[in-house]
């Protein structure tokens, strides 16, 4: 045996034994996203006038084809692929950038590594370890699609299975030579997911000018290829070699990197010290720490919103007289019973307004949850044994994670506003109108950490499984007390023709302020993690 892979195994079965809960919740968010459709589009569009008139008002509508993408046929299972393919395929991207930073430089950020190493450890079987738990996921994510599918067409269900999985592996590969680029495990995935939405918004970008998506931005995104592999619709397996020679490529280079570097080390380290600025207390030093994803987050959501903005005339326009699409748009915007285009318009907003909303769930627990990356790192411990008190240090990340999840609604807010071009007022407020939800979300990572931090990451299934009620539920028709699980279902719908009662706002606001004590007090007990 190669005593380079020595210990591959073994580091492999730590590996999928950590991700024992975390990836098989992000396997099935994947397959979900997917095999949660085919009933949903075959109801609203059974016939084959009603999904020609869709393949006509989508090659006409290129804000829509710049968030789905063109359609290549007009079965179910073709429709399926259009629908979800993308958003699958760029889950599995980051589910794949997650495993494999986390089995990597977070491994080495924390020292657990180089006792590794120090062992039996052959010098790539870390790196290898995290790509096969990598694979492993990303197949059991294509071997789901393509069981559930198989029915709809057995080519085409494993076009795109395979699709997804390769997507997710070409990711994983980028991920992998971001470990060895940077120095934190935070820069690395920061760095991947910015690939990952380079990637969405140049296939956009070129779907948007393309009605047969034959652009060249469509075909230097990965996730383009995606979409030409066509599956359901006369596949184009030769699509698949170009996920293949492209992640070959990237894990030669990032096998090539990992031997040219120490453990520990990086190839972009930080800029040595003094730090410039102001760090004179904990919350300046939590804002120095999390400005930078803040920022992008930002940035992001205007974007988004724009966009968003931008379709909503399209989108009614694609609904048209279609009563079973309208009643899940209505039902997700919180306006069903109602009549028009302008009450369609306001419940497309709203539903925009609730998914950016609980994407803001994410951001919220990726914030709070720093802490625990700082008290794992051990960089917490130095900092609490001087005059920093556990309160202030929490209360700073806090701060942020809270204060950033307004920000980044509100500029979502401002988005939709100015891309639908009516009521920029309206539009902020119904973005606004869902932060107390999301800070709920917030306040449970929050209370994970401080009361059990070894189970703090099921804060990422709380936002997870939120995200899939509002974005699934409605369209499977789901019973009205299985979406109350959700925070963000009791919340009036924003903009809507009626004043919405203040009772929600307040009580979940109540909530979220109590879990934060009760986080906060359950944080001051506890010793720190190890």
């Amino acid at each position: 045996m190669n005593t380079q892979l020595a210990g591959t195994g073994a580091l492999l079965r730590l590996a999928l034994r950590r991700d024992r809960v975390m990836a098989p919740v992000w396997i099935l968010v994947v397959a979900m996203l997917v095999l949660s459709l085919p009933g949903s589009l075959e109801s609203v569009y059974g016939t084959a006038a009603e999904r020609e008139r869709l393949l006509a008002t989508m090659t006409a509508n290129g804000s829509l084809r710049a968030l789905y993408g063109p359609v290549f046929g007009d079965s179910i299972g073709a429709l399926t692929a259009w629908r979800g393919g993308v958003f699958a395929g760029l889950l599995a991207g980051v589910m794949s950038l997650v495993i494999v930073v986390r089995h990597t430089r977070e491994e080495e950020e924390s020292g657990r590594q180089e006792l590794l190493s120090a062992a039996m450890v052959g010098r790539r079987a870390p790196l290898t370890a995290a790509l096969l738990a990598a694979l492993t996921a990303n197949a059991a994510a294509a071997l789901l699609v393509t069981a559930g599918l198989a029915g709809r067409g057995a080519a085409g269900a494993l076009a795109l299975g395979l699709g997804i999985g390769a997507t997710g592996m070409l990711f994983a590969a980028l991920a992998a030579i971001a470990a060895q680029l940077t120095e934190s495990a935070r820069l690395a995935k920061g760095l991947t997911g910015a690939f990952i939405g380079a990637a969405f918004v140049l296939r956009a970008a070129g779907d948007a000018g393309a009605p047969d998506g034959g652009s060249a931005l469509t075909w230097i995104s990965p996730l383009g290829w995606l979409e030409h592999v066509r599956a359901f619709a006369a596949e184009r397996w030769w699509v698949l070699a170009l996920f293949a020679a492209a992640s070959a490529a990237q894990l030669v280079a990032a096998y090539a990197l990992a031997a040219r570097r120490d453990v520990g080390m990086s190839f972009l380290p930080a800029r040595p010290g003094p730090a410039r600025g102001r760090l004179g207390s904990a919350g300046a030093l939590a804002w120095r720490l999390q400005r930078g994803a803040l920022l992008g987050w930002s940035l992001g959501f205007l974007a988004v919103g724009v966009v968003f903005g931008g379709m909503t005339d399209g989108a009614t326009e694609l609904v048209g007289d279609n009563a079973r699409t309208r009643e899940i748009i209505e039902r997700m915007g919180g306006q069903a019973g109602q009549a028009g285009q302008g009450v369609l318009a306001d419940a497309f907003l709203a539903t925009m307004a609730g998914m950016l909303a609980m994407v803001a769930a994410l951001y919220i627990v990726s914030a709070v949850l720093r802490l625990s990356a700082e008290e794992s790192g051990q960089r917490a411990e130095p900092l609490l044994a001087n005059a920093v008190g556990r309160l202030r240090w929490a209360g700073g990340h806090l701060a942020v994670a809270f204060g950033g999840s307004a920000l980044i609604l509100l500029l979502a807010g401002l988005g939709l506003g100015i891309g639908h071009g009516e009521d920029i007022g309206g539009a902020v407020a119904a973005t606004l109108g869902q932060l107390p939800a999301v800070w709920v979300i917030g306040a449970l990572a929050a209370l994970l950490h401080g009361a059990v931090p070894r189970f703090a990451v099921a804060a990422w299934a709380v936002a997870g499984a939120a995200l899939a009620l509002g974005w699934v539920g409605p369209a499977l028709n789901l019973p009205q007390a299985v979406l109350d699980l959700s925070p963000f279902a009791h919340l009036p719908k924003l903009p809507g023709g009626q004043d919405p009662s203040w009772a929600p706002f307040v009580a979940l606001t109540a909530l979220a302020a109590a879990l934060l004590a009760a986080a906060l007090t359950a944080l001051r007990r506890r010793d720190l993690a190890a």
